[in-house]
């Protein structure tokens, strides 16, 4: 007997929108997101550590690589989820997160995404949802650099850290809100 069952091939699709521990956070939320990784893009391999990134003159982004399974969740609506849970309109900043590797970026692979990205930003620019024009860049994706140890799953591991409680889980109440249809089974915050 032969398996004929094709084997799920998983995507990467990487965003930058403040902090990356919330970032991550909301992106693990979602059922077809095998993984969200925080980490670095923009800049160079030398400078990817969050010690040079943190000066803010590294080009480097605090990024998060999506891995999910396009037959689970699309990209457009990881865009959606981006979207909803974070300030596409404030440049270089995110709360009192402020400085160029705070910046609201999307990080496309190729030309389908970029593409998928810039129309739905002229959607939601449009519809007036926000206030004001949305600043989000789009750049192609030169490399991702993973974050330390210490930085990964870090509102899983430190769920009572102050700025975990006061930042990131309203995010994570956000996307559970918004996106309810679109949500795992069980959360990963969920020990």
């Amino acid at each position: 007997m032969t398996n004929n069952a094709a084997s799920t091939v998983m995507v990467a699709a990487v965003f930058a929108g403040g902090c990356f521990w919330c970032v991550e956070a909301v992106f693990e939320e979602l059922d077809g997101v095998k993984d969200a990784v925080s980490g670095y893009a923009g800049g160079s391999k030398e400078t990817a550590n969050y010690e040079a990134v943190c000066t803010g003159t590294t080009g480097h982004a605090e990024a998060v690589k999506v891995i999910y399974d396009p037959k689970k969740i699309s990209y457009r609506k990881l865009l959606e989820v981006y979207f909803a849970t974070h300030d596409p309109t404030t440049l270089n900043r995110q709360g009192n997160d402020a400085g160029t590797q705070y910046r609201s970026t999307i990080f496309y692979a190729n030309d389908e995404e970029k593409k998928i990205a810039q129309d739905y930003i002229a959607e939601l620019n449009k519809s007036g949802h926000y206030d004001r024009p949305i600043v989000t860049t789009l750049e192609p994706l030169k490399g991702f650099y993973e974050a330390e140890t210490y930085h990964q799953n870090y509102v899983c591991n430190n769920p009572n850290q102050g700025y975990v409680r006061a930042v990131a889980f309203p995010k994570v109440d956000k996307v559970r809100a918004k996106f309810a249809d679109s949500l795992k089974e069980k959360s990963p915050l969920e020990k």
